[in-house]
Parts: structure tokens; C-alpha cells; sequence
């Protein structure tokens, strides 16, 4: 069927005040499809498609992700795109930029 996601987010990657795209960043539970181990982090491509009713989300490669519990709607600059790539959540990002800031002041 799918890739189920835990602890996810639908993360607005944004570029000088301009919307490129949104995505899905969770925590695999269980993936069908053999790309993801259970415990790891998925960052999916652009998102094409929200089903609320299903709690599906279809990307623009072809993958859907049944989500599991409540997620976040989480916004990062086009420059922090990497880091969610690699793996930091929304949120660590966000203390990492506030960290930064911080010992820039």
C-alpha cells in the first residue's frame, strides 16, 4: 500500500517571502515499499496531493504516506532545505537558527 509517518510535520519551504513547495518530514513506522527503516526520518518530495479524510498524503514522485496522529504545519527557509534533508526536524532547525542567532549577538 504505502509508507506510514509518525511524527510528522508538512513543512512550507520558503524563499524570500515566496511559497516554493511543501513536503512531509516523520518517522517511518512501517514502509511497504522497502526505501525506509522503522525509526528513521523520511523527507519526501513536493507534495501534490492532502486527502484529510484518509490521512494520505501523495507527493510529486508518485509515493503516499499514511500519516499516524496529529502533525504540525512547520515552516523553514529555502536555504535550510538541506538540513531537513538530512534529517533535522522543523524544530531543530529552528533551534539551531536561534542558537546561531544568539551567539552572533
Amino acid at each position: 500500500m504505502n509508507t506510514i509517518v509518525t511524527d510528522w510535520y508538512i513543512v512550507s519551504v520558503i524563499d524570500n517571502g515566496k511559497l516554493l513547495g511543501r513536503v512531509l518530514w516523520g518517522i517511518c513506522v512501517e514502509d511497504m515499499t522497502c526505501r525506509f527503516v522503522t525509526g528513521d526520518y523520511i523527507c519526501t518530495s513536493k507534495i501534490e496531493e492532502i486527502i484529510p479524510s484518509a490521512k494520505l498524503i501523495k507527493t510529486y514522485s508518485g509515493s503516499s504516506y499514511q500519516v499516524k496522529g496529529d502533525g504540525t504545519e512547520a515552516e523553514i527557509q529555502a536555504q535550510d532545505f538541506e538540513l531537513l534533508r538530512q534529517g533535522f526536524s522543523p524544530d531543530q532547525i529552528n533551534q539551531l537558527k536561534f542558537a546561531r542567532n544568539n551567539h552572533l549577538n
